[in-house]
């Protein structure tokens, strides 16, 4: 095994220093006990003692070094993307053993990093299984009982068909959804930067889910009257799918005759703060924390009732730090919540 040796002499150094020190007191004792001293002869054994000790005692503490210690290197370096061979081993004790204790804490950093991923995994795995498992299992239910004979029936036909459709919308939806998130996570966002009037995306927003908030008779408004456009910059069809993911989340969980309202307000630093702020369910300070997780929702029943792939908050969150800017959520249960991020406003006289 090619090692490299990093030698210190520190721990010899001193252990000889102290024998040849023991020694030599003996022999001065010994010259005082025979009334005689020979002042060369004491120091030709005081040096010689140190030098034969410094040597056994290097090569003694490098033997055990390769031999025991090694083997901790070896076993150790099984975790190790590099191999021993290719690491240098230092005599000295003190450093061997500072070297010892950091592999051992970064190696349990790795480990329950890599605990941690696995669990993520295993949630992450599940999790797509349930959501493409729902709507796998509808449409085969309305082909399977058209196969046995419902086709006959034409209004049946018709019905089972358009219900087996809408199951095929929801998995490309949640394939898509899919597909964006892993390029997110990757940094594979490109962003096509412009000015654009956030106002005007805004309202754009409330007239594409006018019905879906009228169904749940819940109101979409600005929190006040905006006369003259905001200016900022971003890519203007992904803030608008966040501008949307938000605004469906808030009808999702908003309570019948309810409300939703969007403010914009100026910032320091050329910054402006969106803010989505509803009346609906609110979100309890366990779930908090995990809201922009892929798949997580608060409502474990009631939200698949409601459609969506569970992607839409992180979707939210990877955008908004891929321009750079901040995502914030507060929220009280039973009486509403506000999510609002930022976005770099531009000057009036860029707009």
């Amino acid at each position: 095994m090619a090692t490299r040796i990093k030698k210190s002499y520190r721990f010899a150094m001193r252990s000889a220093g102290l024998i040849s020190m023991v020694l030599s007191a003996l022999l001065g004792l010994l010259f005082y006990l025979q009334d005689y001293i020979d002042w060369f002869i004491w120091i030709v054994f005081a040096l010689f003692s140190f030098l034969i000790s410094l040597l056994i005692i290097q090569k003694r503490v490098e033997r055990f070094i390769y031999k025991r210690i090694e083997r901790i290197y070896n076993d150790v370096s099984l975790l190790q993307s590099s191999p021993i061979a290719e690491r240098t081993i230092t005599t000295d004790m003190r450093t061997l053993t500072n070297e010892i204790e950091k592999f051992a804490k970064d190696k349990k950093i790795e480990v329950d990093t890599l605990k941690i991923r696995e669990e993520y995994r295993k949630d992450f795995l599940g999790n797509v299984s349930h959501e493409l498992k729902t709507p796998l299992f509808t449409v085969q239910g309305y082909i399977l009982t058209l196969l046995d004979g419902a086709m006959e029936d034409k209004n049946i036909r018709k019905k089972y068909l358009q219900r087996a459709n809408k199951g095929v919308e929801r998995l490309i939806y949640i394939v898509k959804d899919l597909d964006l998130i892993t390029k997110l996570e990757v940094g594979d966002l490109h962003l096509e930067l412009q000015n654009f009037d956030i106002i005007e995306l805004i309202q754009s927003v409330f007239d594409l889910l006018e019905m879906k908030a009228a169904k749940k008779d819940i109101s979409l408004s600005f929190d006040m009257d905006y006369e003259m456009p905001i200016m900022v910059r971003g890519d203007k069809d992904k803030i608008q799918q966040v501008v949307t993911n938000l605004l469906v989340n808030s009808i999702k969980y908003g309570h019948k005759n309810g409300t939703t309202e969007v403010g914009v307000e100026n910032l320091i630093k050329n910054k402006v703060i969106v803010r989505v702020t509803d009346n609906g369910e609110g979100i309890s300070k366990g779930n908090l924390a995990r809201i922009f997780e892929r798949f997580y929702r608060v409502d474990k029943s009631g939200s698949r009732t409601e459609g969506g792939s569970g992607l839409g908050l992180s979707i939210v969150k990877h955008i908004i730090e891929g321009h750079g800017e901040k995502i914030y959520v507060e929220s009280v249960e039973g009486i509403g919540s506000e999510f609002s991020f930022t976005l770099e406003r531009v000057p009036d006289n860029k707009s």
